[in-house]
């Protein structure tokens, strides 16, 4: 096993690392910006390496500085966590070309799967049934339109490079085509230096349900059942559940989407954890969607129904040692939902809520995990993707899992900030989530069923919610300066660091 193994990453999945690695007698070296010198996963690491200014570009994403640190604190592995480098080939191989052994797997595999164009062809070599449309990515509208034409409307326009919902556009009608395809080409090249496009019909209604999948470096491989991951905002999923509603209905659709997304795995040579991608229909169809080559956020879930520790099993793996079961092996018991907690106001667009946390009651109990990276008086920054925690919790049944959430959320309480604990409160006593209704648009249907409202912001956070609106793009407020005087420190230096930097979230689907 390693001596030491340093966490590429910040906030929650950098403390979930070191949790298990202090279970196992490993040391760990935390990494840090400017902006979270005072981070929770920097005081609970056994040693931390300052990167650089909070920009990601000269912190969390710089290979040639995370390397430096650690090889000077003599880190024998990496973890990436998700987001940041997790997905990024280059890492993988600088990892290797360094000695260092990249908890993940291969350079190749990322590579290959993360085109979203060659991740399709690989499935379907591998069997995988996937969505009708291109298999290439496209730069051109009129090739793109043909293609759309032979899908048939309506359609998803997608970028090659994409991720986060960035280079997404659906298109219902062929007047609407060439807008789209020029608006999403232009965001896909701007966010990806990577303008390509491909075309997938799109499957209405369709639920995003996810396998995950375990492989050692020795040939075998299992699937540790699926996630139910169709609450969504923004093609960013909201709440994650196992086992998925759908399942407990069709439960032979479990073992064909597992085996299907093992043959996608095996197609692209992969070990370690990763997990695959469908969208499914309520008869029992479903289509590869895409693979994503690390530890997922909601990796909980599935965590809490097998009584697995997915971080231990990819230590173990990259270490070089075999999985210690087969599929035969596994089972899931009861039933497992993530709410993700983010400093947000969904009362108002989702509009961020930096700022520094005054109060903060966490919920515990019998089946309820926390995985959070967030402590009373800490300033949470602009700088980096805005959530704060993940509320996990277990029952027996679904049923019974919902009402120890909603007993949780009523205990959980996050003083200074905006945060959207009551949004999963309204979603969890929703009669069509209570029944397991769901389909990638139910929370914007449910959000215009029943409009959600919150309270009104805290008095104190009036002057710092007036300097977000101002460098917000298209604002009213841009020419407008806040009515009274913003904090020094720290609005002074999001003010200075840019309206860049404002809305920049990590990728963590």
């Amino acid at each position: 096993m390693f001596s030491k193994v340093l966490i590429a990453n910040r906030g929650e999945i950098a403390l979930r690392v070191i949790r298990t690695l202090r279970e196992m007698s490993i040391p760990s070296v935390a990494v840090y910006s400017d902006a979270d010198r005072a981070a929770l996963h920097v005081r609970r690491a056994d040693e931390a390496a300052h990167l650089g200014p909070a920009p990601s570009s000269e912190s969390y994403l710089n290979i040639d500085r995370i390397l430096d640190a650690a090889l000077r604190h003599r880190a024998t592995a990496i973890h990436p966590g998700y987001g940041f480098l997790s997905e990024n080939a280059r890492f993988a191989q600088a990892c290797a070309d360094a000695g260092i052994a990249f908890i993940g797997p291969s350079a190749k595999s990322i590579s290959m799967m993360g085109s979203k164009t060659e991740a399709r062809r690989v499935a379907s070599a591998g069997g995988a049934p996937i969505v009708p449309g291109t298999l290439d990515g496209v730069t051109s509208a009129s090739e793109a339109l043909a293609a759309a034409r032979h899908a048939g409307f309506p359609v998803m326009l997608k970028a090659v490079a994409g991720g986060g919902g960035k280079g997404m556009r659906r298109v219902d009608r062929e007047p609407d085509f060439l807008a789209a395809f020029d608006s999403a080409s232009s965001e896909a090249l701007r966010s990806f230096a990577d303008g390509r496009l491909y075309v997938e019909k799109l499957i209405e209604n369709a639920r995003h349900i996810e396998i995950q999948i375990l492989g050692d470096r020795h040939g075998n491989m299992v699937h540790l059942g699926e996630r139910e991951c169709s609450v969504q905002r923004r093609h960013q999923k909201v709440i994650e559940e196992s086992p998925s509603p759908l399942i407990a209905r069709l439960p032979e659709l479990r073992a064909r989407m597992g085996e299907a997304a093992i043959r996608a795995a095996r197609a692209a040579g992969y070990y370690n954890a990763g997990t695959v991608e469908f969208l499914a229909d309520n008869s029992g169809n479903f289509y590869f969607l895409e693979m994503n080559t690390r530890l997922q956020v909601e990796h909980p879930v599935t965590e809490l129904v097998t009584g697995l520790d997915l971080v231990r099993l990819q230590l173990s793996i990259a270490a070089g040692h075999p999985l210690p079961f087969t599929q035969s092996d596994i089972v899931l018991r009861g039933a497992a939902l993530e709410c993700r907690i983010y400093a947000e106001d969904p009362a108002n667009n989702f509009f961020p809520s930096p700022g520094r946390i005054t109060q903060l009651a966490e919920p515990s109990g019998p089946g309820v995990r926390l995985d959070s990276g967030i402590y009373p008086g800490w300033t949470v920054p602009l700088d980096y993707d805005p959530m704060l925690a993940k509320l996990i919790v277990w029952n027996d049944t679904r049923e019974h899992a919902i009402e120890r959430m909603l007993r949780a959320l009523g205990e959980y309480q996050i003083g200074g900030i905006q945060s959207n604990l009551a949004l999963f409160d309204a979603i969890l006593r929703d009669p069509a989530f209570r029944a397991g209704n769901l389909h990638t648009g139910y929370l914007d249907a449910m959000l215009q069923r029943t409009p959600f409202t919150a309270p009104p912001p805290p008095a104190e956070l009036a002057p710092l919610a007036a300097l977000v609106a101002s460098r917000l793009p298209n604002s009213s407020a841009a020419t407008t300066p806040p009515a009274t005087t913003p904090p020094a420190a720290p609005a002074s230096r999001w003010l200075a660091d840019g309206r860049q930097n404002l809305m920049r979230k990590e990728r963590t689907r």
